[in-house]
C-alpha cells in the first residue's frame, strides 16, 4: 500500500516543479518577445535607411538578452551617393561615440582621481586653472563642470581661434561665462573640455594617455580609444561637418558667435569620416583628444564599463572605483541628474525610467542607459550622420528609436520582476 504522506510529499514536489518550469517558459516567452520587438524595430529602421546601422546590447546581471549588429558600417560616400556594396556591420565595429566620452572617458578618469585622492569635486577649479581665479569663475567648482552648472558657453568655434589643445584651454580660460555659476543647468562641452585639462594637470599625463593606463587598460577595454588605426573595422559617420558649417552660418540655429565672420576659417573636412572624432572641436582644436569627445569604442567594451558601474565598483571581485564614490556619482542633484551621468526620467533615451536610472547620449547616435532596479543595461550604437543631412538640413534624429527600445525594454522588466 501506497504511504499517503509520501504520496503527498511528491505531489507537492510535482507541483512546485511543474508551476517552476511555468514560470521559466514564461520568462523565456517574454525574453524572446522583447528580442523580437528590437529586431523587427531596427531590422525595419536599416532596411529603410533612415539609419546605416545600430549596434545593440541588452543585459540583464550575467544574462545578455540581446546582442546583435545591424544594417551597414557605411552606406553612402561624400557625394552623397549610396555605395554598391556597403560593409555590414558587425559587433567588432569601432563607433564614433561622442559625448559618451564625457562618462567612459571624463567622468570615470574624475571618479578615480577622487578615489586615489588626488582631488575632490567641490574644489575650485582655479586650484588647478590659474585662468580660473578671475573674479567671474573663482566660484566654479569640479562639481559644477561635471553638472553642467558652471555658466560656461555651451559650444563654441573654437577652431576659429585655436589651432591646438594648449591654445584651446588658454582660449576658454579667458572666455567670459554666459550664466551664473550654479543657477542653471546648461549642457556645455567646454566645460567637459576643462575636465579633461584637470585630469592632465593632477596625473602629470596627457588626457588619452591616463585614460588609456589607468582605465581603460586595467578594464580590458581593448577596443576603446582616441584616433583608432585606420586598418580597425570602424563605422563611418559624417561627410566633412556640415552641420557644424550651419551652427557659424545660419543664425537661426541659436549658435551664432557676435563678431565672428564665418568665412574667416576654411578649413572643413572635404571627405568621409571614418576613424576621425566627427565633433570639430575635437579634431580640428584638440588635435583628435577632448574631454568633451573623440572616443571611439565597440558595444563589448562599453559593456565592460556598464558591468562595473552596475556592480558598485567592483570588476571580478575587486573594487575599481569605490562604491562610496558611485553612489556619489550617481546621485541627483537639484537639477535631476547625477555627476556626468544624465539621470533624468524626461530624456527620451530613459523616459519614464525608474528612480536611479542613468545614462548618456553622443551626437553621432549612441546611447547609454542603465537601470540599477532591474539590473538591466542597453547599449545602442548609431551612426546616424553617414545617411547625410535630411531636407530640413540636420540629422535624423534618433530619440524615437532610444525611446521605443526603452519602452519595450521596461515593460519586459516589469513583466518579469
Amino acid at each position: 500500500m501506497l504511504n499517503f504522506k509520501y504520496l503527498k510529499g511528491a505531489c507537492f514536489l510535482f507541483s512546485w516543479l511543474f508551476l517552476g518550469c511555468c514560470v521559466i517558459q514564461s520568462q523565456e516567452n517574454k525574453q524572446e518577445k522583447l528580442i523580437k520587438e528590437v529586431t523587427d524595430f531596427l531590422e525595419k529602421q536599416t532596411a529603410q535607411m533612415t539609419i546605416p546601422s545600430a549596434v545593440i546590447q541588452i543585459k540583464q546581471g550575467n544574462r545578455v538578452i540581446l546582442k546583435k549588429a545591424f544594417g551597414f558600417a557605411q552606406v553612402k560616400g561624400f557625394d552623397q551617393q549610396t555605395l554598391p556594396k556597403p560593409e555590414k556591420a558587425t559587433l567588432a565595429h569601432q563607433y564614433d561615440i561622442a559625448s559618451l566620452t564625457k562618462v567612459v572617458g571624463t567622468t570615470t578618469a574624475i571618479m578615480r582621481l577622487v578615489d586615489a585622492q588626488k582631488l575632490q569635486v567641490d574644489e575650485p577649479v582655479g586650484k588647478y586653472i590659474e585662468a580660473f581665479n578671475s573674479p567671474d569663475k573663482k566660484a566654479i567648482t569640479i562639481r559644477h563642470l561635471l553638472t553642467h552648472t558652471a555658466g560656461l558657453y555651451e559650444w563654441y568655434p573654437l577652431y576659429y581661434y585655436c589651432q591646438n589643445k594648449a591654445q584651446t584651454y588658454e582660449f576658454i580660460g579667458k572666455l567670459p561665462l554666459k550664466f551664473p555659476v550654479g543657477k542653471e543647468r546648461r549642457y556645455s562641452d567646454l566645460g567637459f573640455v576643462i575636465l579633461g585639462q584637470i585630469i592632465e594637470k593632477v596625473s602629470g599625463l596627457p588626457l588619452n594617455v591616463y585614460l588609456a593606463q589607468s582605465v581603460f587598460s586595467p578594464l580590458k577595454m581593448r577596443h576603446t580609444t582616441y584616433k583608432p588605426l585606420k586598418t580597425n573595422k570602424i563605422a563611418a559617420t559624417s561627410h566633412g561637418n556640415p552641420y557644424e558649417k550651419r551652427m557659424v552660418t545660419d543664425s537661426t540655429l541659436g549658435f551664432s558667435i557676435k563678431g565672428l565672420d564665418p568665412k574667416s576659417w576654411n578649413g572643413w573636412r572635404q571627405y568621409t569620416l571614418r576613424g576621425e572624432v566627427n565633433d570639430g572641436n575635437a579634431w580640428y582644436a584638440n588635435e583628435g583628444v577632448s574631454g568633451a569627445a573623440g572616443l571611439f569604442s565597440t558595444v563589448g567594451d562599453l559593456q565592460i564599463l556598464v558591468d562595473m558601474l552596475k556592480n558598485k565598483g567592483k570588476v571580478g571581485g575587486k573594487t575599481f572605483i569605490s562604491e562610496k564614490t558611485i553612489a556619489m556619482f550617481l546621485t541627483k542633484d537639484s537639477f535631476e541628474n547625477g555627476l556626468g551621468w544624465m539621470m533624468d526620467p524626461q530624456n527620451s533615451f530613459m523616459k519614464n525610467g525608474k528612480n536611479g536610472t542613468f545614462g548618456h547620449t553622443g551626437f553621432t547616435g549612441t546611447s547609454i542607459t542603465v537601470i540599477p532596479e532591474y539590473d538591466m543595461s542597453i547599449i545602442l550604437l548609431i551612426n546616424r550622420q553617414n545617411t547625410g543631412l535630411t531636407e530640413k538640413q540636420v540629422y535624423f534624429n534618433v530619440n524615437p528609436i532610444r525611446e521605443q527600445i526603452f519602452k519595450n525594454v521596461m515593460e519586459f522588466c516589469q513583466k518579469t520582476n
